[in-house]
């Protein structure tokens, strides 16, 4: 059984359009497949490239949302806030 390259590029390009659940839902799902172990050679090398491309895709999602979350995390808080972080003069 011969893979198609369009096949595999259109695969390829599916990943940017998936939302971070979808990508993440169908690396597991891929994952457990390789580990079954009942895929062929070709078919594991093209499932674990697109679990590569998966892998990437959620690296990236993360990524960015930790870049978003950074900026509020960094700033401290204000002057009127309690978080019990400040010493008193008891």
């Amino acid at each position: 059984m011969a893979t198609d390259p369009q096949q595999t590029e259109q695969e390829q390009t599916d990943v940017a359009d998936l939302s971070y659940e979808e990508a993440r839902q169908e690396l597991i799902e891929l994952v457990a497949r390789l580990e079954g172990g009942q895929a062929g050679l070709e078919e594991s090398m093209r499932l674990w490239q697109r679990g590569e491309a998966l892998a990437a895709h959620c690296e990236a999602w993360l990524d960015k949302a930790e870049a978003s979350l950074a900026p509020e995390v960094a700033t401290p808080p204000s002057s009127g806030s309690s978080s019990g972080t400040q010493p008193t003069d008891d």
